[in-house]
């Protein structure tokens, strides 16, 4: 490839995927994957289902080192065991992602929805500081409490 063919790339606009498409980047595979709890997976070889099941994701994780591990119900996903991720959507309107390498595919169907899980976690961090403020204000209550207690 020529200077002139390098320097006209970095002028191309960064891809858009909206719902369906293939993504080869490792780091837009990993932003994608990262927002996944609960799944529903098909592990398949030339198209014949090996493994099914529904599980948690734990990991994901780029690492030549190490495997993609699928085992009691876990998940943890290293990016290096494929080459790229397909997005689909299926008839009824459900997101699939497909992880694939060669004639291997582990598909992926969330089961939570991460609008709901945003929400729950915002509450959360809400309710959270709501009662670690209680506790210090009653900390620091019992604490003037006792000091009255001890006046000379």
């Amino acid at each position: 490839m020529s200077h002139n063919q390098l320097s006209r790339n970095k002028n191309l606009p960064a891809p858009c995927i909206v719902d369906t498409g293939i993504v080869v980047n490792k780091q837009d595979i990993e932003r994608l994957l990262s927002d996944l709890n609960q799944v529903r997976y098909t592990y398949s070889q030339d198209g014949v289902p090996l493994a099914q099941g529904e599980g948690w994701i734990l990991e994901v994780f780029a690492d030549p080192q190490r495997s993609t591990l699928v085992a009691n119900r876990t998940l943890y996903i290293n990016l290096h065991s494929f080459d790229y991720l397909e997005l689909q959507l299926s008839p009824s309107q459900e997101a699939h992602f497909n992880l694939m390498q060669e004639n291997c595919q582990l598909q992926l169907i969330p089961l939570s929805n991460p609008l709901e899980e945003q929400a729950s976690r915002s509450f959360n961090v809400a309710t959270l500081e709501a009662v670690v403020a209680e506790v210090l204000s009653a900390g620091w209550d019992m604490h003037l409490d006792d000091e009255e207690n001890f006046s000379f």
